[in-house]
């Protein structure tokens, strides 16, 4: 005797895959890749070292470090026709747009590109996340019409991609900065990206049309822009004075607030917390705090309105402001949130497909009962 299969609206709550990666407590607000939490790799890691981790499930050693950051800065100089290329598209199309387009193309220059096997797929995890970031910063610098700059094989991940896109080396404090940015976002479970590029994935395609499905569910602004709309928001309000009538009124006609809130986290998300005190040391050193003391009233007001409900700010509400005192464009959040998920999704593809199982869900069916066709002319 079958039995109905279970329905879940937008899969809330239903378990897709088993993963050792990440560990959410969304109730106590813990994060933790591998069982370390998101906190001490936050202080004492590197993006390296935290991609090597997520990759191969544990802590590499001093030369195996050494070796994979090696690695992801051989990777990083794309082939000259994806430079043509990127030259030729539209370059006020959107950034996600571009990055989406390029990634599916540099796989006709993997003459390996359908070889899905685990070693392989391994290199092409490391070339992915190097070159994601190029093109990244070459999409950035190409949009304000700006000469590409080549990568510096001498500098570390995060410095390389500051560098490239605003032609000047970073502060050793900028680099940290963004370097753990990239720490806090480099996995989060089965996000519509994951899960978008687990699905492709499963069905034995190559993985550069998995990464272009994560990166087309990644550019719908319900799951990755998120931060750019929150520093639209915060410069917006402009004025620190502005912002408690301003959110109020927004509350009042039950518009959301972008920033606030999340499927998982019913308590302050532990990364938003990190990113908190990051971007307040970035004002001080600016000599620029409104954008800081905007966030706190907004912050406040909002806690103060909904936190009762488990609504409290999320990653993206601090995220763009920390780019902002970066010297980043909000147009360009969304990809730099893909400069650090590319890591998760490459660490989800390796895990899923050591037993791999091809996705196929069912639907409940809600249309009419079986009948008999009727002739055109009978109708």
């Amino acid at each position: 005797m079958s039995t109905e299969a279970t329905f879940s609206r937008g899969l809330e709550g239903v378990i897709a895959a088993e993963s050792a990666l990440t560990y959410i407590d969304g109730q106590k607000g813990i994060l933790a890749y591998l069982g370390i939490p998101i906190e001490e790799l936050a202080e004492h890691s590197t993006f390296e070292e935290t991609a090597f981790l997520l990759l191969h499930k544990r802590l590499p050693t001093r030369p195996e470090l050494q070796k994979f950051t090696e690695d992801l800065a051989s990777h990083r100089p794309l082939p000259a026709p994806i430079v043509e290329l990127l030259k030729a598209l539209p370059q006020q199309a959107p950034p996600m747009a571009l990055l989406r387009t390029t990634i599916s193309a540099l796989g006709h220059f993997d003459p390996t590109a359908d070889d899905v096997s685990l070693g392989t797929l391994h290199q092409k995890a490391v070339q992915l996340i190097s070159q994601l970031a190029t093109l990244t910063a070459a999409i950035g610098r190409l949009r304000r019409a700006q000469e590409i700059i080549p990568p510096d094989p001498t500098l570390p991940h995060s410095a390389n991609f500051l560098y490239m896109l605003t032609g000047k080396r970073p502060s050793a404090e900028a680099a940290r900065v963004f370097d753990v940015l990239l720490i806090l976002q480099a996995d989060h479970e089965f996000p519509a990206s994951t899960f978008a590029s687990l699905v492709v994935a499963s069905t034995l395609s190559d993985v550069y049309s998995a990464i272009s499905a994560a990166l087309g569910a990644l550019k719908g602004p319900l799951h990755g822009g998120a931060s750019e709309q929150v520093i639209r928001m915060i410069l917006e309000i402009g004025d620190p004075a502005k912002a408690e009538p301003y959110i109020k009124e927004r509350l009042a006609r039950r518009e959301r607030i972008m920033g606030f809130g999340h499927r998982v986290y019913k308590t302050y998300d532990p990364r938003a917390r990190i990113l908190k005190e990051y971007v307040q040391k970035l004002a001080l050193q600016a000599g620029d705090t409104r954008l800081v003391e905007i966030e706190q009233i907004v912050e406040k007001v909002v806690i103060d309105a909904l936190g009762a409900k488990g609504i409290f700010p999320n990653v993206d509400f601090y995220s763009g402001t920390v780019c902002y005192y970066l010297g980043i464009e909000p147009e360009l959040l969304t990809p730099i949130f893909a400069i650090s998920r590319i890591t998760g999704w490459m660490a989800h593809i390796l895990e899923y497909l050591e037993d791999n199982r091809l996705f196929r869900p069912t639907t409940r069916y809600i249309g009419p009962p079986l009948r008999h066709y009727i002739p055109i002319d009978q109708r």
